[in-house]
């Protein structure tokens, strides 16, 4: 449209101008080289105009000839360019999709058209790294390193390439210069500040992640879960050594993290060593809110040593009444009433537990129930047999690594925060078993009464028995001795003579002693027991 209105607008003082000088007529006359010209004033307008056409078209025609070796080059520039380009574009897209045949061919292409061009030295790498030429690929990096535009690409992939090969110093090295040349560069920092938590370095550490969360390289709740897990850590290292300064990390991981049982833990157990009842309490509780675990529970009984069994039974109620008919509280609340000897409050607690969420925890539970109440026997054995078989409990996982204790970093990849409190993966073809059994929570069958010795005497009233020859077979061989006399069974203790009859002796224990154990029972029962609670 306005290109429209431009040229009608051309048109229109075009038109105008022509009629304005045909309005005012006129003549022009010059004299030049013997020649006399005279014409109209709109005749020699219009030859003025057709001859600065003509002296614009053949100055364009005049500067064009004098640039074309420059065009042509510029063009045969841009076409290698182009083509460099589109080379590199399918290069790496070969590169994603793993075809290093193309790969190889767009690499070739493109060194040839942009030599120079960052691109190709990453093409290069990625193409080396697709063949698995580690060499190569360092090559291209550290080609990298030599321009100012490319040095952080280098960097990067020589880091890549050191952490593969387990090389920590390089890689420590690599993204320490990195860190250097761009302070708020992701990669760099977080390699830093995940190597000083692989390393232990937990101060280091808890530097590291303040300067990356100031620089707002990691999200604020997780800077805030971070820093409590390194606080978490640090303080166990200090718990023994200086509990003071243990002390104060701790409550700062807890205020941090709420939810980190470790934290309130360790921050229970100082706060308890300290005299600090009350606030020791207060933690537990608020991290049992939000997740139960056994070693609050455990950290919640202590908290007053001099307490009684029953005290503690008492306070272990009220821990699991804040968290109502969760598994923790009322395995807490049983083991509390098992050391309080109330065993059935401890029976019906863990009765509906193994009912609805059984595990092996509950039927070890269940086997001290039945040793505190009755002593070791069949019962105690029992379950521990059905806690062989039993679902598992939860325990700290990382990667796939199992540890009995909460730990800051994974053993495995060395990750931050990989622990988790849940039940591990169970094999495919695991055991299974009924846990339950309604015979097992009723009280043991009462042990058999002991047989009535029956004096010899007695046996007198027996009829006797007949005597009569001796059967042949009962005749002594030629050289063979004579038979020594052996004590008489007790079928046969019925038919002595009176006179012969003597009381039993009770000098020597009978042949079976009856539901007692022996060493050897006890030391299997022991060893079960063993067994089941690892």
């Amino acid at each position: 449209m306005i290109r429209i209105l431009a040229f009608l607008a051309v048109v229109f003082a075009l038109a105008a101008g022509a009629s304005w000088i045909a309005d005012r007529p006129g003549a022009v006359a010059f004299d030049w080289l013997g020649y006399h010209v005279e014409t109209s004033m709109t005749v020699a307008l219009v030859a003025l105009l057709v001859f600065v056409v003509v002296v614009l078209v053949v100055w364009s025609i005049l500067v064009a000839l004098w640039r074309s070796p420059r065009r042509l080059r510029h063009y045969f520039v841009r076409s290698r360019r182009e083509r460099g380009r589109n080379a590199l574009s399918r290069g790496l897209v070969a590169v994603g999709a793993g075809d290093l045949r193309l790969a190889r061919r767009y690499m070739t292409e493109a060194r040839r058209a942009v030599p120079h061009d960052p691109a190709t030295r990453l093409l290069e790498a990625q193409t080396a790294q697709l063949a698995g030429d580690r060499a190569g690929a360092r090559a291209a990096f550290e080609a990298m390193l030599e321009r100012e535009e490319t040095r952080l690409l280098g960097l990067r992939g020589l880091f890549v390439e050191a952490t593969r090969e387990g090389a920590a110093e390089a890689a420590h090295s690599y993204a320490e210069r990195a860190a250097r040349e761009a302070p708020a560069l992701p990669w760099a920092a977080s390699a830093l500040f995940e190597q000083a938590a692989a390393a232990r370095q937990f101060d280091r550490a808890i530097e590291l992640l303040s300067r990356n969360a100031g620089a707002r390289l990691v999200e604020k709740p997780r800077a805030r879960r971070l820093k409590a897990v390194l606080l978490t850590a640090r303080a166990l290292e200090l718990e023994a050594g200086d509990p003071e300064l243990a002390r104060a990390m701790a409550l700062e991981a807890h205020s941090l993290a709420p939810d980190l049982e470790p934290a309130a833990a360790v921050a229970g157990r100082l706060l308890t060593r300290n005299g600090e009842v009350r606030k020791a309490t207060k933690v537990v509780e608020a991290t049992w809110k939000r997740s139960p675990h056994p070693e609050l529970a455990e950290t919640y009984a202590a908290i007053r040593p001099g307490d009684s069994a029953r005290d503690r039974l008492k306070r272990m109620r009220a821990l699991a009444a804040l968290s109502p008919r969760h598994v923790e509280g009322e395995l807490a609340v049983a083991h509390a009433a098992i050391e309080a000897r109330e065993f059935e409050t401890a029976r019906g607690l863990l009765r509906t537990v193994l009912e609805t969420r059984p595990s092996q925890r509950a039927c070890l539970l269940m086997a001290d129930l039945e040793e505190a109440e009755f002593g070791a026997g069949g019962r105690m054995r029992e379950w521990l047999g059905r806690a062989v078989n039993a679902p598992r409990d939860p325990v700290w996982t990382a990667d796939g690594y199992v540890s009995e204790h909460w730990g800051p970093i994974s053993p495995v990849t060395g990750r931050l925060d990989a622990f988790e409190w849940k039940v591990p993966v169970e094999a495919l073809d695991a055991p299974s078993a009924p846990v339950v059994d309604e015979a097992l929570f009723g009280p043991p069958p009462a042990p058999p009464a002991p047989a009535a010795l029956v004096p010899a005497a007695a046996a007198s009233a027996s009829p006797a028995v007949a005597t009569g020859p001796v059967p042949p077979a009962a005749a002594v061989a030629p050289g063979t001795p004579p038979d020594v006399p052996r004590p008489r069974p007790a079928s046969e203790s019925a038919t002595a003579s009176p006179s012969e009859a003597e009381p039993f002796s009770l000098s020597h224990p009978p042949d079976d002693p009856g539901p007692d154990f022996d060493e050897d029972d006890l030391t299997t029962t022991s060893a079960a027991k063993v067994a089941a609670r690892s």
